[in-house]
């Protein structure tokens, strides 16, 4: 029987100073469960923060979600088996949620909050550096399995154990899946690159990144 969509856990941290392969940075990707409601706020969860705003947070990136299902998949890849919820620094650990054919624009409402996809997930060398392992970077975009960044359509109270319900969106769909093939793929599926650049929802920086792309593959 198929799992109910819900949100299993949610993860809030702010940032600290760490040291890292002769580097030192900030970073709140080590995040902690937290119980009870939760505000949401238009630009995070309350008690939640982002160390760089500059590729992390703000509107399009407001809350990350990240399905339990690929935990996984994660656990044999990296050979760890006691990977706590919120070790890929989400905000949200689902159930019963397949990212991958989640569509950019689609609203997930839980509790009375209401969030929209925006984005799959591509990873810095932060992520590399929760698991001290380099290779994790592409490995991640190559898996499909990445989890995806919402913005918060309306600011309201969620707690973990709450149904999300799924509202499609009514423009054309453009999967999780389909960007991570964009980025993945040598060539490319122009018909798909130009459904993308009109999806009203897709962040403009997605759309300049594919825009160019599109430019090269006219020029060849």
């Amino acid at each position: 029987m198929t799992a109910k969509p819900s949100v299993i856990s949610i993860q809030v941290g702010r940032p600290r100073q760490v040291s890292w392969r002769r580097r030192i940075f900030r970073t709140a990707i080590q995040k902690s469960p937290v119980s009870g409601p939760v505000a949401v706020q238009r630009l995070n969860l309350a008690g939640d923060e982002q160390a760089d705003l500059s590729v992390h947070g703000g509107p399009d990136k407001a809350v990350y979600l990240f399905p339990s299902e690929h935990y996984d998949y994660w656990s044999s890849t990296l050979e760890r088996y006691d990977l706590p919820w919120g070790s890929f620094g989400e905000n949200l650990t689902t159930i019963g949620i397949d990212d991958r054919q989640l569509a950019v624009g689609d609203r997930l409402q839980i509790g009375s909050a209401v969030f929209e996809i925006r984005q799959p997930r591509t990873p810095c060398y932060k992520l590399a550096f929760q698991f001290d392992r380099p290779d994790i970077i592409k490995a991640f975009a190559r898996s499909g399995r990445t989890g995806v960044y919402l913005s918060v359509r309306r600011e309201g109270v969620i707690q973990a154990g709450e149904e999300i319900f799924l509202h499609p969106t009514n423009s054309p769909r453009i999967t999780i899946a389909q960007l991570l093939q964009l980025l993945r793929e040598p060539t490319v599926d122009l018909d798909l690159v130009r459904r993308a650049i009109e999806c009203e929802a897709l962040p403009e920086p997605w759309k300049i990144s594919l825009r160019e792309r599109f430019s090269e593959a006219m020029i060849h």
